[in-house]
């Protein structure tokens, strides 16, 4: 029987219902192989790593207050997962350095709280790019943004401002509805209304698939792109190939992402969970992406404590599926592509 100290536990914060559980099977299962890779080769440390799953799609207070309860109860060594920044910042102070905490989403950016790793893509490296790309290469420079009511969506628009300004990209209106409201069609019935050459979405799972289905039957595809920096395979699936024209979409992973360390990664999936797995998708790479992020800093720090780790994040460099993956103070920074939208798969486009 395995003692305690010889035991690794990670906290996985990942959507399990609500509009963002369509991301949440995938993400379970990458979060399993990555542990269960992790202790083929003496885990952590020499520490077996196991899993604690965390229904991020509550509350944010609900979800914090799990958390606190795990810390408390040393149930948890270390957290991460795939869930929105209102869960983020709910969760921070209950961790209060007392645990490392990798963040994996794409956010808005600007996370600097001790003990708090962000590893997904910011609008600096993956908004902007994608909408300089769009502009210069498909002259689309009006655009109508269209998302959630949260931090996310909210902080997002307001970062764009100035380099959308800079580069002579214009953000003509937008609009913003609460989360899991059924409030879809208002969003679409004032991106029918503006004078835009795209929508930039900042929406977050079967909601966006909702969105995309509105926006076709409007027939809106005939006049106007759309360009989103949270779209995967799932959705896109539960979208209909019919609503996905000009559908544009940035991320550091995509399943048909051509590089070594994808194709590798695709491997290991399809043998671990077999031909019945949830699709592997770019929400579900960054648990996979939290988990070695943890185990990298550790190693890299030669301990778990949390302050250790914080003296050496900005070192941290290691490859991944994504590609190479570098700390800059807490924040990773990585390459990001940029994809269209191909009936239920992605094409890649370029390299952002």
């Amino acid at each position: 029987m395995p003692t305690q100290s010889s035991i690794w536990r990670v906290g996985m914060i990942v959507p399990l219902g609500g509009t963002a559980g369509i991301f949440g099977p995938s993400c379970q299962a990458v979060a399993e192989l990555a542990a269960a890779e992790l202790n083929q080769i003496s885990g952590v440390l020499g520490r077996q790593v196991e899993l604690e799953f965390v229904d991020g799609s509550r509350a944010p207070n609900e979800v914090a207050d799990e958390v606190a309860n795990l810390v408390g109860q040393r149930r948890i060594d270390a957290l991460t997962g795939w869930h929105i920044s209102s869960v983020r910042h709910a969760v921070v102070p209950e961790v209060s350095e007392r645990l490392p905490y990798v963040y994996t989403s794409l956010y808005e950016g600007g996370e600097t709280r001790p003990g708090v790793y962000c590893s997904g893509e910011v609008p600096s490296f993956q908004i902007v790019p994608a909408l300089q790309w769009l502009a210069d290469n498909l002259g689309k420079r009006r655009w109508f943004v269209v998302g959630h009511d949260y931090v996310w969506p909210l902080q997002t628009a307001a970062v764009l401002a100035e380099p959308c300004a800079r580069l002579g990209i214009r953000i003509v209106g937008q609009s913003f509805v609460r989360m899991d409201a059924g409030r879809i069609n208002l969003l679409v019935e004032e991106v029918a209304k503006a004078d835009c050459d795209g929508v930039l979405m900042l929406l977050v799972g079967h909601e966006a698939a909702v969105f995309n289905r509105m926006f076709a039957e409007q027939g809106l595809g005939d006049r106007m792109i759309r360009y989103s920096p949270l779209m995967e395979e799932n959705t896109i699936l539960a979208s209909g190939s019919g609503a996905t024209q000009d559908l544009y979409v940035s991320a550091g992973f995509f399943r048909d992402l051509a590089t070594a360390g994808s194709f590798d990664l695709q491997s290991r999936y399809a043998a671990f969970h077999g031909a019945t797995a949830p699709p592997l998708n770019n929400v579900a790479e960054s648990c996979y992406e939290g988990m070695y992020t943890l185990a990298h800093l550790a190693s890299l720090a030669g301990s778990t404590c949390v302050a250790d780790m914080n003296r050496v994040i900005g070192e941290l460099g290691y490859d991944g599926p994504r590609g190479t993956v570098q700390f800059h103070g807490s924040q990773a920074v990585h390459p990001v592509y940029l994809a269209r939208a191909d009936g239920f798969d992605f094409n890649i486009v370029e390299k952002l």
